[in-house]
């Protein structure tokens, strides 16, 4: 079902075709012109109206994509913390159990 044409674009269809009426020219054809103005105007508001959502979308992908990449970046950084902290535990025993070996021998 299509959406009845608003009267402003009714009026506005009109205003050009007078504007382009040739004299001699019947009502009715200026009427035709009109007609034929008012179905111009609605598919270039259509097609408008869908620009501008294919644009929003555009847009709403383009922000999501940032903040994923912002927050895989935070999480790198927090693996990256989490890895050098856990490389140093196993050292750290180490080295704590060789000093507690070596004392042990030491002390006996």
């Amino acid at each position: 079902m299509a959406k009845p044409i608003s009267t402003e674009t009714q009026n506005e269809a009109m205003k050009v075709a007078k504007a382009t009426q040739k004299p001699g020219q019947a009502k009715e054809q200026t009427k035709l012109i009109a007609l034929g103005i008012e179905k111009g105007i609605a598919e270039y508001k259509k097609q408008q109206k869908s620009k501008a959502r294919d644009r929003d979308k555009s847009r709403k992908q383009d922000i999501k994509a940032k903040a994923r990449a912002a927050e895989s970046e935070v999480n790198e950084d927090v693996d990256v913390e989490s890895n050098s902290k856990g490389h140093l535990l196993p050292w750290g025993l180490l080295i704590i159990s060789w000093l507690g070996f070596i004392g042990y021998i030491v002390i006996k």
